[in-house]
C-alpha cells in the first residue's frame, strides 16, 4: 500500500474521467491518500470557478469525488514548508509529501512535474511527481 498525494487538479480532470478519474479511484481503493487543510480548501474553492466549463454532472461528479477524497484521507498537518516549485501556491503539496514520506504526487502540473528527483531529495522530499498515466503504470 502507498502513500500518496493527489494534487487537485487531478481531482478536478476525473469529473472528465479517463486515466485522471482511474489513477483517482485507484488511490482511494489501495492505498494511503493524505491531505493537508490548504489541499482540502484549494478543493473546496475550486469548483466554483469551473461552474461556467463543467456540466452540471461534471460538477457534482467532482463535488461528490472531492467529498470522497476529503473523507477517506489522511489529514495531516505538515510541520515545514518545503520551498522548491516556480509556482509557490505548488509547495504545500511538496510539503505534505515530505511530511508524509509520500511515495507518489500525482498530478498534472507542469511546474511539479519538471523537478528533477535531485531537487526533490536535496529538500528531503522522497517520492516520485507522476502524472495520473505514469502512477497508475507504478502502482
Amino acid at each position: 500500500m502507498a502513500k500518496i498525494v493527489i494534487d487537485a487538479n487531478v481531482i478536478v480532470s476525473a469529473a472528465f474521467e479517463g486515466k485522471p478519474l482511474e489513477a483517482v479511484v485507484r488511490a482511494l481503493e489501495g492505498h494511503e491518500v493524505y491531505l493537508s487543510e490548504p489541499v482540502a480548501q484549494e478543493l473546496l474553492g475550486v469548483l466554483s470557478g469551473l461552474s461556467k466549463k463543467l456540466s452540471e454532472d461534471q460538477i457534482s461528479f467532482a463535488r461528490e469525488k472531492i467529498q470522497q477524497l476529503l473523507t477517506l484521507a489522511k489529514h495531516v498537518s505538515p510541520a515545514g514548508h518545503v520551498v522548491l516549485s516556480r509556482d509557490p501556491k505548488d509547495d504545500h503539496y511538496l510539503s505534505l509529501c515530505k511530511e508524509t514520506g509520500a511515495e507518489f504526487l500525482v498530478t498534472g502540473d507542469k511546474d511539479l512535474l519538471s523537478i528533477s528527483e535531485e531537487r526533490l531529495k536535496a529538500k528531503g522530499v522522497s517520492c516520485k511527481v507522476v502524472s495520473p498515466q505514469e502512477f497508475l503504470e507504478h502502482v
